[in-house]
């Protein structure tokens, strides 16, 4: 397994180097796309009956349109922080200063939070297994839950890590980008807010107050399958148990929430990068 981690890693590299994208987030995504196909057969296949076939289908549909859509528009969405420059001297004329603005994402990370949870959230499961507990005991019931993604203490665990990791990446990337710092040497300000460590404190706080709204949502995004499960029990006693629950008889599991981030995300990554390309090269863009 580490060996061919670190061979798909070595790929993905090559992949950023000499290709378009990021290499990691392609294979990521190819794997995830790939799996589809035979997961909504898996889905027709166990529905049985023509509403249960029905209902899981259009709750398929709906859930990818919908995710879709709440995808793009968070994923595009910015806050506008207006930004104002003193005037300027240039040779023997006086420039007047340009009023611009800071775009601070709603969700700033991407899908990289997901990732991480998705691949942490699988350590309890293969700790607790190596110990082989008993049946009935508490370390169990949790191998039993983290290893099957099932119940309420995983998917509650799936959710504040999301949160926790994008607030966390956030953080990091806004504290790189040292927004306070280059706005002061370059002449800038935020009308209203002095520079130096007020700007600096200004920019955190609005970076934290948006990038609740777009952990929330990703949070929510990540842990539709679990509401789904909750939803079916409720519809289908009898025919589906918590345990058989999977891309089988869920339609949220066939491409997940997360999944879903993930596709979307590489996407609008690749064709920003291929319009670039484009662009770069003297060429319009796409269906110009």
């Amino acid at each position: 397994m580490t060996a061919g981690t670190m061979f798909a890693v070595w790929m993905g590299e090559l992949i950023t180097e000499d290709g378009i994208g990021n290499g990691i987030s392609i294979i990521i995504f190819s794997g995830i796309v790939s799996r589809v196909p035979s997961n909504v057969l898996l889905m027709i296949q166990n529905s049985g009956e023509t509403v249960r076939l029905v209902y899981n289908l259009t709750l398929f549909i709906v859930i990818v349109l919908v995710s879709v859509v709440a995808i793009i528009l968070v994923q595009e969405g910015v806050r506008r922080v207006p930004v104002q420059y003193g005037k300027r001297v240039r040779g023997n004329r006086q420039v007047q200063g340009r009023g611009q603005f800071i775009p601070l994402r709603v969700n700033p990370v991407g899908m990289i939070p997901l990732i991480f949870s998705q691949a942490i959230i699988t350590f309890p499961a293969v700790i607790i297994g190596l110990f082989n507990p008993a049946p009935g005991t508490f370390f169990y019931d949790l191998q039993l839950s983290f290893g099957n993604q099932q119940g309420i203490v995983y998917w509650v665990t799936f959710f504040l890590m999301t949160v926790g990791f994008t607030f966390f990446y956030a953080d990091v990337m806004v504290g790189n980008y040292r927004l306070a710092e280059t706005l002061q040497r370059q002449g800038g300000f935020i009308p209203g807010i002095r520079p130096g460590k007020k700007t600096e404190d200004y920019v955190v706080n609005v970076t934290r107050r948006i990038t609740l709204v777009g952990a929330l949502f990703l949070g929510t995004i990540a842990v539709v399958p679990g509401l789904v499960q909750g939803l079916n029990a409720i519809i289908f006693p009898t025919e589906i148990s918590a345990s058989a629950q999977s891309a089988a008889t869920n339609p949220a599991a066939v491409l997940t929430g997360a999944g879903l981030i993930i596709v979307v995300g590489v996407v609008i990554d690749t064709m920003r990068q291929l319009e670039a390309q484009l662009v770069m090269r003297n060429y319009e863009g796409f269906m110009r």
